[in-house]
């Protein structure tokens, strides 16, 4: 072995570590250090500051017996402010996005920046329901002084402790559970093995059983080793079956699935998948529901379009004029798409969404146009509009 040879670790420094490493820099004697790590305490992983004032002075005399005000707290607050990342320790949207402005108008005064200041300060209400012609009208600003500033604040981060987490997350992987590929026209599923190694019973036990089996005499010392090895072989046969079991109910689930839905295995059309609910699958596989809904809940199949997690699969169904059923992950795939391709300038409305669903054989009402756009995270047309 290589005793020279050096391993790398990998060395995260989290979001509060980064504030606190901060808090160093401050000129502050122990006592004023304890309160601002208090407060650094108290963001959340978002960069918020949601604790109440008062409640920090609370929670400094009950749990640390340091009395402070909230003069105190709330100056400490203002320093912590100017960490990075900017909009640190804010206690709304609102006060994150004016921080981060006033850091910007510090290095750069521009007119742009100055009016998106007056529109967070004095019309945060109308500027989150894109009311633009009242802004406009409140500080008089021409369409291309509204514009520019509106391109200010959109440039902004709501959440400017969630940058650092964001890294973290993109390093975390999904390990599918199941591979589906397409093999010269017939589709193949196999379990990732990865997940599930193969069990055996270690040789080492059933020898050690066969030694004292052959034994002419047995004294009681020997009687309970060989009873203690039995319990533990039959332990093992028990566990290795019920992994087994499960391994064959996985695959019964989604071979079930792949059945369903092979037109979206060869393909990766989401408009091609079909309608199916737990009840289908339970019934092909003589499961019960409560196990499949487990199975499509937590486990992911890889795909040659990617990977997918088993509940992606499933959808009601609707029909269309000509009688037809349809799965509704169709339809919101369509939705989607509408939604996708019109003018940010003029978006579509629910009605308009509705006839051209309509106009497509699909019967479906303007509320549930509005449910599917909603399951979809799509805002209402009138936030959807761009300047």
């Amino acid at each position: 072995m290589d005793e020279g040879r050096t391993i790398p670790h990998k060395i995260e420094t989290s979001f509060h570590d980064y504030l606190l490493e901060q808090l160093g820099m401050l000129n502050i004697d122990e006592r004023t250090l304890r309160i601002a790590e208090q407060i650094v305490g108290s963001i959340d992983d978002d960069g918020y500051l949601r604790r109440e004032t008062a409640s920090i002075v609370d929670d400094l005399a009950f749990r640390q017996n340091i009395n402070t005000t909230m003069q105190e707290i709330e100056m400490l607050i203002q320093q912590i402010q100017h960490f990075d990342p900017p909009g640190i320790a804010a206690r709304d949207l609102q006060e994150c996005l004016l921080l981060q402005l006033y850091r910007k108008q510090v290095l750069n005064n521009e007119p742009s920046i100055e009016q998106s200041i007056e529109i967070l300060e004095h019309y945060f209400d109308e500027f989150t329901k894109k009311h633009y012609e009242k802004i406009q009208r409140g500080l008089n600003l021409s369409d291309e002084d509204l514009k520019g500033a509106i391109n200010q604040i959109i440039k902004l981060s709501p959440k400017p402790g969630g940058n650092m987490g964001e890294m973290n997350k993109a390093e975390s992987y999904i390990i599918p559970d199941f591979f589906i590929y397409n093999n010269n026209g017939s589709l193949e599923l196999t379990l990732n093995t990865k997940n599930a190694p193969d069990l055996r019973i270690s040789e080492g036990y059933r020898d050690m059983l066969k030694e004292y089996d052959r034994g002419s005499k047995k004294d009681k010392r020997q009687q309970e080793a060989v009873l203690f090895i039995k319990q533990k072989i039959d332990a093992a046969k028990w566990f290795i079956d019920a992994i087994k079991q499960r391994q064959n109910t996985l695959f019964m689930t989604m071979h079930a699935i792949m059945k369903h839905q092979e037109e979206f295995f060869f393909t990766g059309d989401e408009t091609s998948l079909k309608p199916m609910i737990l009840k289908d699958i339970a019934e092909k596989t003589a499961l019960d529901i409560s196990t499949v809904s487990r199975v499509a809940n937590s486990k992911f199949v890889q795909t040659e379009f990617g990977t997918y997690r088993l509940k992606f699969f499933f959808s009601e169904s609707l029909s269309t004029d000509s009688g037809e059923e349809v799965s509704t992950r169709e339809v919101k795939k369509i939705l989607s798409d509408m939604v996708e391709g019109e003018s940010k300038y003029k978006p579509l409305s629910d009605e308009k969404l509705t006839d051209m669903l309509q106009q497509k054989g699909y019967n479906i009402a303007r509320r549930t146009v509005a449910k599917y756009r909603e399951q979809l995270n799509i805002p209402v047309a009138r936030l959807r509009k761009e300047l």
